[in-house]
């Protein structure tokens, strides 16, 4: 099953976030089919890119989005 999911990227006590769709199995930041978008949430104000198109399509295929990057999502408006 394919997961739409955060993958975290930078320092320590720097997160910032990579949206990506992966395989439910693999670990958090291990291998991932396609990158879709990255969230920073320590930028002012904070930074959300997330390509909808793309994002979308990996959902009406069957990719279910986590209960936090559903939110994002949201607020990116990929989702209704």
């Amino acid at each position: 099953m394919l997961k739409i999911r955060l993958r975290r990227m930078g320092a320590k006590k720097q997160p910032f976030y990579r949206i990506v769709v992966a395989d439910s199995r693999a670990p958090r930041d291990g291998a991932f089919v396609e990158e879709i978008g990255y969230y920073n949430p320590i930028a002012e104000p904070v930074e959300l890119k997330v390509d909808n198109d793309r994002a979308k399509e990996w959902m009406k295929n069957g990719a279910q989005p986590t209960d936090t990057v559903r939110g994002l999502l949201k607020k990116a408006g990929a989702i209704d």
